[in-house]
């Protein structure tokens, strides 16, 4: 995951992305900041025209774990009636910021703690759809008790996200499941294991390689070693790499997949592009995954 500056792309509320300005929120409306925008995306389509969302973190290049927040970024969060953090050890940073600039009354919904995962647990939470519906019941059951009034009013924006905004998204997630259920795939890291679990995929790289790219550490030559052999012997039907983290080993590999005819699916570890909506981003990358899926069974 390459280091890079923070840039903070404008985004309508509406739009399902981060509001403009780090500036406080117009009265009557909540302040709310993402560690991440793909949290904050989420966040700010729930809370509609009564909520404005700021995302810490929305360039592609910029890796949450290793972050430098910036005094405008203290800023933001100070005036923030909820934060939105990550946890599970991704964003450290945050809670630093959240520590430095109380605010009586502040919600801090930290991912990690609300599905139960503590640090050293894969923190690639948004990447397990039964977890993203978890933090879609939470965000709004918190914006419901800073703004009870408005509560109508988010329940509305809860049901038209589910029904409507994460439909295509759901319906692929449950295709895929039913046409490729115990397929073999590989991965570059344990980002793409939650989506694995709930499209029934068989991930059959080592999990101590997936955990290594992940948290930047090298790999052992076992593990190297395992993953080649079963690209040499197309164990595995497709290779599904994170593209914001193409480290030499995970370029190798990659490259000796397409050299042996086993179709590579790309996926990212934030919106891409950064003005995208949670659910474009997530069925965009499902649909190049199916396409590979169909390509490496002839399903």
């Amino acid at each position: 995951m390459a280091v890079g500056l923070l840039a903070v792309v404008p985004v309508g509320a509406g739009c399902g992305g981060q509001s403009k300005s780090s500036a406080a929120a117009p009265t009557g409306v909540l302040h709310v900041v993402a560690a991440e925008n793909f949290w904050g995306s989420i966040a700010s389509q729930l809370g509609g025209n009564r909520v404005q969302v700021n995302s810490v973190i929305t360039n592609p290049a910029t890796d949450p774990h290793d972050y430098e927040p910036t005094a405008a970024d203290a800023r933001t969060i100070a005036g923030a009636r909820m934060v939105v953090v990550n946890g599970i050890g991704y964003d450290p940073w945050a809670d630093k910021l959240i520590a430095a600039n109380p605010i009586s009354g502040r919600i801090v919904l930290n991912v990690g703690d609300l599905v139960g995962i503590k640090p050293g647990g894969n923190p690639h939470r948004w990447y397990s759809p039964p977890d993203v519906q978890l933090m879609i019941d939470s965000i709004v059951r918190d914006y419901d008790k800073l703004d009870p009034e408005d509560s109508g009013y988010f329940a509305q924006q809860k049901t038209r996200l589910e029904a409507k905004g994460l439909a295509q998204y759901k319906q692929l997630i449950a295709t895929i499941r039913h046409k490729y259920s115990g397929v073999p795939v590989g991965a570059s890291e344990s980002m793409f294991a939650p989506l694995a679990q709930a499209l029934g995929l068989k991930v059959l790289t080592p999990p101590t390689f997936l955990k290594a790219i992940s948290e930047g550490t090298e790999p052992t030559a076992g593990d190297k070693t395992t993953i080649d052999r079963q690209i040499g012997q197309k164990q595995i039907k497709v290779w599904v790499f994170n593209s914001q983290n193409s480290t030499p080993d995970v370029k190798r590999i990659t490259d000796a997949a397409r050299k042996r005819g086993i179709p590579v699916a790309t996926i990212t570890e934030t919106l891409v592009p950064a003005s995208a909506s949670f659910q474009d981003w997530q069925s965009r990358q499902l649909q190049e995954f199916a396409v590979a899926l169909a390509q490496a069974t002839g399903r």
